[in-house]
């Protein structure tokens, strides 16, 4: 028999509606480190990207426990729509256009990486992501959207277009220029990825 933590996204949110409270739970840890990543790469703030985290899986509950979760399609790429509607709703109450960026106190990729490695590894790991980062702030706000909701979103450009109010063509220009702007900016900057 399977174990609630190897249970479908499916059948953890029947669960929680039918009253286990633990198939939230499971859910929350399963997906906390993309839907987490997603907001922060948004809001640029670690603090207030940690209180949006908590909105966004209030919502979440509530939604699943008044039955108006539709299963439409997968349940990441449902929560990330959630997280990112929200934050363009904070950006404007506070009349800010939203710009994808990660501050210094937060290294996004050590969470993806989880193994360890040695001190010397482990250094120019570091460099590389911290390159990659700053690379990823210096892209129009259009492609770093983009490329954040793909890549830690998991969403499909069908999806992303839908979200972002463009084409589904328009979405995949915008990730193959931010594509090639990163390619770019990274071979003038000598990194090895």
């Amino acid at each position: 028999m399977k174990t609630i933590q190897h249970a479908s996204d499916t059948h953890l949110i029947h669960s929680f509606q039918d009253g286990n409270s633990q198939a939230i739970e499971v859910l929350i840890a399963r997906y906390k480190n993309k839907i987490f990543s997603s907001i922060h790469f948004l809001l640029k703030d670690r603090y207030l990207a940690e209180d949006m985290f908590q909105e966004v899986f209030i919502k979440i509950i509530d939604t699943l426990r008044s039955d108006r979760y539709t299963e439409e399609g997968k349940f990441l790429p449902w929560a990330i729509r959630i997280a990112h509607n929200m934050c363009i709703d904070h950006f404007r109450k506070v009349k800010r256009s939203p710009a994808i960026r990660c501050s210094d106190d937060l290294d996004v990729f050590e969470q993806i990486i989880g193994v360890e490695v040695d001190a010397e590894k482990k250094m120019i790991v570091a460099q590389t992501h911290e390159s990659v980062r700053k690379v990823i702030n210096l892209l129009p706000p259009e492609q770093r959207e983009v490329i954040v909701l793909r890549h830690y979103g998991d969403m499909s450009f069908k999806q992303i277009s839908q979200l972002t109010n463009c084409t589904i063509n328009t979405a995949l220009g915008r990730m193959r220029y931010g594509l090639i702007n990163m390619r770019r900016m990274l071979t003038d900057q000598k990194v090895a990825l």
